[in-house]
Parts: structure tokens; C-alpha cells; sequence
């Protein structure tokens, strides 16, 4: 039977001291963004198992819908994978905890069943999507897939995106055994977020195809132990994490430029990225490249484009009025890419090795220190690259 999984964290280790292990607020600059942006002012709605109100999320979280059988409500995590999400994009660090990327942002929490024991996934997240998208959030994070495309998931996603939402998940866990095709990252006006390890490299796990937006740090990060919340584990690997610190990353974004759309905050996120392949031509790894948030927060870079178009799509999309920021020139046109299809999971993965310059090798892409590069978000990345159409 198919059945919607989470694609979360695997923990392992006790960690004696959660902040000093999120090692991608410092590769990412987050000192240095926190001076311009820190999320305030945005909401981003976590399409998860609940988030249950820690020290580090207190005043941070808001219920939103439960649409489970479960005892509770929206505020009550059953299964801890929620709440480090919202940790990661909105935790204020208080009590020890984890410290989100966009601490000045706001957190709302619905919940939905993820396990494999339910029988109704596709309904069930469905009707939380749909309700994240009447909500007054501007994002959506939804850290979870499934190999199944259910129709009505497909048109929550459809009508999140005529709502003017933003919306990311993650692409997957799986790479080594099946590669499945990840909804509702494959879905079009989604961004698909692949993860990358301390030192940039795109993680083995991690799902590849055409759906494969953009790259965040999603290895070796805190995670919660348990739905007790007692302690935090170390070693939490999973494009779960990279999608909510993508998710934090747009909201940085989106609070410096509150009338920008999604279209435009997205826009920019894709053509600051970093990678050092054409921009036509996204990798099956990384999409767009690593995502950085620091081009435009610290040297203006990227250009938002029109305020209809879905960059992902190049397709009109309704609700999305001219954003005040946008600049009244001819915009710079959005990134050369087909709608999104499934890939070719049976395709080859890139060689381990490749002469310099082989489009199908992995490229290490050296970004240097913070203070050297801070217009590019700093840290040392590589990139595992492929064709994206191959």
C-alpha cells in the first residue's frame, strides 16, 4: 500500500550543546542577516505533526488546524518532527533550544498524519493544505512526501498557489534505494529542497530529479529525541530540515520586501542561489544551487522579475497583483525551466569524478569565508553535479 511517509530526521546522539551543532547558521551568515532581516512579520504555515509550544517557540507559534483523529490539537506534536521544523525556522533558542533561521518570524501549525498507519494521507494533507492556504500565512513548509501523486493533494497545492503561497517540501530520503518521485515537491508551484552536508556536498541520500529546486543544510543538525521533548538528539539528517530552512530563508526575504510576492521572493532565491553551472540548466541534485539568502539582504542582489509569474512554471498565475518593488523596467527574464515532470528515476547518477569542466561530474564549488564572501552567504560548498535533462 502506498502510504505518505515523513521524510524527516534520523537522530542518533544526545546533543550536550544544540546550538553549537547548527553549524548552518554560521556557514549561512546568519549574524550578519539577522542585522537586516529576521523574519518579522511573516508566517509560515508547517503542514507537519503538530507543533508543540517549547521554550525556544514560546510566543512564536499559533494554532492553525488539526485534521487528525488524534487526542489534542494543532498545538500538540505527536510525533516531534513539527516542532524541530518550526524550531529550525523560527526557534528563539530560549531554554538551550534550537535556534531558527528566521527567529523573528511566526510559526502556524497544522497538523497532519505522516505515519504509515493511516489510511486516509492524501485527504488528510490535503485538507490541511487547503487550510494552510486560507490562512494568513504567506509560506507553507511542508516536510514530508509520498511516491503517490493523490489528486486531491494536487489541487490543495493548485489552490495554495492561486492563493499567492509559497510553498516548499521536501524532495525525499531515499536516493540509494528507489529514488521514488516526491509529491508534493513535484507538483507544479512547489519547491522541491534537496540536502547538503557541512561542507556543501549534496547528502546520499537525498532524492534527485527534475523536481529538485534548491539545496539547504539538512545533515548533522539537532534534532528532538522524542514526542516527550526531554532532550535533543544529534546527527538529524533529512530533507526535512533543509525544507524548513529553505522555508526561513524566503521568509528573510519576503520581511525585507513585504510587498513582493511569491513569485518574486522565490524568483530571487533561485537566481542568488550558488552553483556554478548555467542557470537554464538546474542540476538533478540541486536544482538551482544552494540556497543564500545573504546576496540580497546584504548587497541587493537578484532580480525579483514580474510579479504574475510563477518562476518555477513561466506560467501567469492568478491572485498575484504587480508587486510595489518591482522595478518598472522590462524584468529580467525568470529561470529557462520547464514546467515540472517526473524524472527519470533510472537514470545514472553522476560520476564519482570527472575531468574539470564535464557537465556530469561532481564540481566542487569553494565559496570561502564569511567575511571574504558575505555577498554570497559564505561557507565552503560542493556541488555533485548532472544534467538536469538527461
Amino acid at each position: 500500500m502506498l502510504t505518505l511517509v515523513s521524510v524527516g530526521l534520523a537522530p542518533s546522539a544526545v546533543a550536550d550543546d544544540v546550538q553549537s551543532k547548527q553549524w548552518h547558521l554560521d556557514a549561512m551568515g546568519a549574524d550578519d542577516l539577522w542585522k537586516v532581516s529576521t523574519g518579522k512579520g511573516i508566517k509560515v504555515a508547517v503542514v507537519d505533526t503538530g507543533v508543540s509550544e517549547t521554550p525556544s517557540l514560546e510566543g512564536r507559534v499559533q494554532p492553525g488546524k488539526d485534521v487528525t483523529d488524534l487526542p489534542g490539537g494543532s498545538m500538540d506534536d505527536y510525533d516531534r518532527h513539527g516542532t524541530t521544523m518550526a524550531e529550525l525556522i523560527a526557534g528563539s533558542g530560549r531554554g538551550g533550544g534550537i535556534k531558527g533561521l528566521a527567529p523573528g518570524a511566526v510559526v502556524v501549525s497544522f497538523r497532519t498524519n505522516l505515519g504509515d498507519q493511516f489510511k486516509k494521507e492524501g485527504s488528510r494533507s490535503a485538507e490541511a493544505i487547503r487550510a494552510a492556504a486560507d490562512s494568513d500565512a504567506q509560506i507553507i513548509s511542508m516536510s514530508f512526501g509520498s511516491d503517490y501523486m493523490y489528486p486531491d493533494q494536487k489541487e490543495a497545492v493548485k489552490y495554495a498557489a492561486s492563493k499567492g503561497k509559497l510553498m516548499f517540501a521536501s524532495v525525499g530520503n531515499n536516493r540509494e534505494k528507489k529514488n521514488f518521485i516526491g509529491y508534493p515537491a513535484a507538483y507544479p508551484s512547489v519547491t522541491g529542497v534537496s540536502a547538503a552536508d557541512k561542507s556543501g556536498k549534496v547528502a546520499k541520500f537525498s532524492e534527485r530529479g527534475d523536481y529538485v529546486d534548491l539545496a539547504a543544510p539538512g545533515l548533522g543538525l539537532p534534532a528532538w529525541c522524542d514526542e516527550t521533548f526531554r532532550s535533543y538528539c544529534d546527527d538529524g539528517d533529512g530533507t526535512s530540515a533543509a525544507t524548513a530552512i529553505a522555508s526561513a530563508s524566503a521568509a528573510l526575504i519576503w520581511s525585507k520586501h513585504p510587498n513582493w510576492t511569491a513569485n518574486q521572493v522565490l524568483r530571487v532565491l533561485l537566481d542568488t542561489a550558488g552553483r556554478d553551472w548555467p542557470k537554464d540548466d538546474p542540476s538533478v541534485y540541486l536544482g538551482y544551487g544552494l540556497i543564500r539568502p545573504a546576496p540580497n539582504l546584504l548587497e541587493g542582489k537578484g532580480d525579483p522579475g514580474p510579479a504574475d509569474v510563477d518562476p518555477l512554471t513561466n506560467e501567469k498565475t492568478p491572485g498575484s497583483g504587480p508587486g510595489k518593488e518591482a522595478s518598472p523596467s522590462a524584468p529580467a527574464p525568470s529561470p529557462s525551466q520547464p514546467a515540472k515532470s517526473p524524472a527519470d528515476a533510472g537514470a545514472p547518477a553522476a560520476a564519482s569524478s570527472a575531468k574539470s569542466g564535464d557537465s556530469k561530474g561532481q564540481m566542487w564549488l569553494i565559496l570561502g569565508s564569511i567575511a571574504a564572501a558575505a555577498a554570497i552567504g559564505g561557507g565552503v560548498y560542493a556541488a555533485m553535479r548532472a544534467r538536469r535533462r538527461a
